[in-house]
């Protein structure tokens, strides 16, 4: 069996991170260009103290949920970010640091196999890139016998399984799928799964023990209860992708970029209103000089997100 890979795709407006085991993304990430990935330190300021101390550094203010003892409103400090800023049903929130000892470093460096973008060959597509953007779009995973409804609430996400499985079979194969589905969108923080509620210890300890095969460490969960309800807590970092997808418009024009930097001569981008403006000049600028030609915009009302398309002149 071949080892798992990573694959590392460095696009216009974000960087494509997938793991990819026996040809299909079973993991993946998105890096937004402009947003300071978890794990980078910064030089900052604290603008505020007490239970919600905030720290500054540049534009972007950081919560700092353990506080910050000790040092005094207004004085600098170093700080660690914890959790990128959120995408989609939560941009309001602001993204979250620790005060830190050490001197200001970039992120560790995503390791794994860069891959040539564009390139004539997509391996990306080939591992089920389209088909992962469709999930995280539609917030539907199917698996043989049943389908997951993803749902993204200010709590946590909620994982409903549904099916025409017997109910045990279907409680263990969307167990599963449900772990799998958390693995490959990237999804932190506390997550619910609601399966169907099933009788017998044993049955529902079989349940809990297929995720625990599938999930990575670190995360914590509860057994299954009598109603059909898990609750898992992993760490978050970062907006899944179903987050990111909420964020609809930046979302599907990054998306449309990927396709259109594939092309060669001048070409039309033919998308709806909101999607044309959040194609960022820059972005443009880049697309333009990869494939040798202009890029025209042409909005229409008509089109929808997930149809936006690239027209070759």
């Amino acid at each position: 069996m071949p080892l798992p890979e990573q694959w590392i795709e460095r696009g216009i407006g974000e960087t494509r991170v997938v793991q990819v085991e026996d040809g299909a993304i079973v993991a993946a990430r998105i890096l937004r260009d402009g947003i300071t990935p978890a794990g980078t330190i910064l030089a900052a300021r604290l603008i505020s103290t007490g239970r919600l101390a905030v720290a500054r550094a540049g534009e972007q203010e950081y919560l700092l949920p353990n506080g910050a003892s000790a040092i005094t409103e207004g004085a600098t400090l170093t700080i660690e970010v914890t959790r990128e800023a959120l995408a989609g049903a939560e941009p309001w929130k602001r993204p979250l640091a620790r005060v830190s000892n050490m001197a200001p470093a970039s992120a560790p460096a995503t390791v794994g196999r860069t891959l040539a973008f564009p390139s004539p060959t997509d391996a990306l597509e080939a591992a089920g890139w389209s088909d992962l953007l469709d999930e995280a779009r539609s917030g539907i995973v199917a698996f043989p016998g049943g389908e997951l409804r993803v749902s993204l609430t200010p709590a946590m996400t909620l994982i409903d399984v549904d099916g025409h499985l017997p109910l045990e079979q279907l409680a263990l194969a969307g167990a599963t799928a449900a772990a799998r589905a958390i693995r490959r969108h990237g999804i932190g923080g506390s997550i619910g799964i609601d399966l169907p509620t099933i009788g017998g210890k044993a049955a529902r300890q079989a349940v809990a023990e297929a995720v625990d095969a599938i999930l990575p460490a670190p995360f914590e969960r509860t057994a299954m209860n009598g109603f059909g309800f898990l609750q898992i807590v992993r760490p978050r970092r970062h907006a899944s992708l179903f987050e990111l997808a909420a964020d609809r418009a930046a979302f599907e024009a990054r998306a449309l970029l990927r396709r259109a930097a594939r092309e060669t001569g001048a070409i039309t981008l033919v998308a709806p209103p909101a999607l044309i403006a959040a194609l960022r000049p820059e972005w443009l600028d880049k697309v333009a000089a990869q494939i040798g030609g202009a890029v025209t915009l042409r909005p229409d009302p008509a089109c929808r997100m997930a149809s936006a398309y690239v027209h070759r002149l």
